[in-house]
């Protein structure tokens, strides 16, 4: 048993190192593409991500005869529809609000994620938080808040409109994909089936915003263009497949905290690592401390549920109540549980 659990943990610690690895590196890729080397063009990137991701998963996928991919489909359509427009929503929204706020305030307001997501896991789960758990979430959003508060927070009201529907987009994205992952709908199909989902609702941004200035570009810069297309491409299903899993093991929840505390810890690294430290005020050392607090806690309320649902179901006989004899039959996995007879040689007569 101990054995078991041990892997168990190894595992869970891989798999979060790669999540947030794939992460990072899916994000500082899109930071340097569309921002420093001028690639300019997000919605026909993520298309290109949505697209590869279907192709690369489709020889995966379509191992399964084709009458269990319709079966999967009669049942959970609503859902894959759900969480694949409301992935390019996230992206298509977030990306316009871009155009007119500041990064700061957007980023205030997409720390706010695991909070949103808690709530619709309450109105489409059922999934009720503990008063600690709630707690930590609001500690640990309001610390990541303070430590990305730059001082300049205007915006455009369209586009603060944009950054908050697009936020409780990405919270339902999350959401949903864990309703369908808990009912053993597996990561790849699920990526197979979300990604025509989402190339389809960004296809209209990228024709309307993107087009032109595209065609003009492409001819000059099709060599880097085209890798930063591929390499970006192969860390995005990457990245899709270890978050769908992440969701599957853990929860949406779960999943959004671990994304706050890799912002803080960039932000704590940036300063240790590449001489930022000078940047670093009181106001975002108690952002980094607050939130830091708010994940330990939360943490905390994790393990002590973990624990408690390892621990065997006891019953209680009351002397009050009668003798064991007096119990009724249970049922367990063999059949049923005989009702055990008040003379304790009846304990002893069978092996």
């Amino acid at each position: 048993m101990a054995e078991v659990s041990t892997m168990q943990a190894v595992s869970f610690g891989v798999l979060v190192a790669l999540y947030l690895s794939l992460n990072s590196s899916l994000n500082l890729l899109n930071k340097w593409s569309l921002g420093v080397y001028g690639f300019r063009f997000p919605f026909l990137l993520t298309s290109c991500h949505m697209a590869f991701s279907f192709m690369v998963l489709a020889p995966l996928a379509m191992r399964e005869p084709w009458e269990v991919h319709r079966a999967t489909l009669q049942k959970q359509w609503k859902g894959v529809v759900y969480i694949g427009a409301f992935m390019a929503l996230n992206i298509a929204l977030n990306n316009i609000s871009l155009l007119d706020i500041s990064l700061t305030l957007n980023q205030i307001i997409r720390s706010a994620i695991p909070v949103v997501t808690c709530v619709l896991a309450i109105l489409v789960e059922s999934r009720f938080p503990s008063r600690q758990e709630l707690v930590a979430l609001v500690t640990l959003t309001l610390g990541v808040m303070l430590a990305v508060w730059q001082g300049t927070v205007t915006g455009k009201p369209y586009a603060i409109a944009f950054c908050l529907v697009g936020t409780v987009c990405n919270g339902a994205m999350m959401t949903f994909s864990g309703k369908l992952l808990s009912e053993k709908l597996d990561v790849v199909r699920l990526t197979f089936y979300t990604a025509p989902i989402s190339l389809l609702c960004l296809a209209p941004f990228y024709w309307t915003y993107e087009r032109a200035a595209f065609m003009a570009y492409w001819p000059s810069h099709i060599n880097g263009a085209a890798f930063i297309i591929l390499v970006s491409s192969v860390n995005a299903v990457c990245y899709n497949l270890v978050h769908s899993l992440m969701i599957k093991k853990t929860s949406a929840v779960t999943t959004t905290v671990l994304g706050e505390v890799k912002i803080v810890g960039l932000l704590v690294l940036s300063a240790m690592l590449l001489g930022e430290g000078k940047e670093f005020t009181l106001k975002m050392t108690v952002g980094c401390g607050l939130a830091m607090s708010g994940f330990a806690l939360y943490s905390h309320t994790k393990i002590i549920k973990f624990r408690e649902g390892l621990q065997p179901r006891v019953i209680s006989l009351s002397a009050a109540g009668g003798s064991a004899a007096d119990m009724q039959p249970l049922k367990g996995d063999g059949g049923l549980l005989h009702r055990a007879t008040s003379t304790p040689s009846s304990l002893t007569d069978k092996p």
